[in-house]
């Protein structure tokens, strides 16, 4: 499981957001001061992928959101984002990509 990931994809007017987490994740509640975060399967997990085709999804999508460590530091390897970007929420690194695109 250390190399899954839960994903969501949603399709809206022709753009695609995806939701990826560490699969290991789901099913957990971040809490920070007054801020708690459920990382619910409802919101995740249509589908578990392996690191290539989360890749390939993180390449085509207009948006994503992010949860966890080996998710969000595939983003920044790849260079969608940078790390001063992330959010870190009891430990747990949280990252929103959204490209912008413009019609030619």
């Amino acid at each position: 499981m250390n190399n899954m990931f839960a994903v969501r994809k949603i399709n809206y007017q022709g753009s695609m957001m995806i939701n990826i987490c560490d699969k290991e994740l789901v099913g957990m509640k971040v809490v920070d001061g007054n801020l708690e975060v459920n990382i619910t399967k409802d919101y995740f997990e249509q589908q578990v992928l392996g690191e290539e085709e989360v890749a390939a999804l993180l390449k085509t999508c207009s948006v994503a959101n992010l949860v966890g460590k080996r998710i969000v530091n595939k983003a920044v390897e790849m260079k969608l984002a940078s790390s001063i970007s992330v959010r870190n929420i009891s430990d747990v690194p949280f990252l929103m990509i959204f490209k912008f695109q413009h019609a030619q």
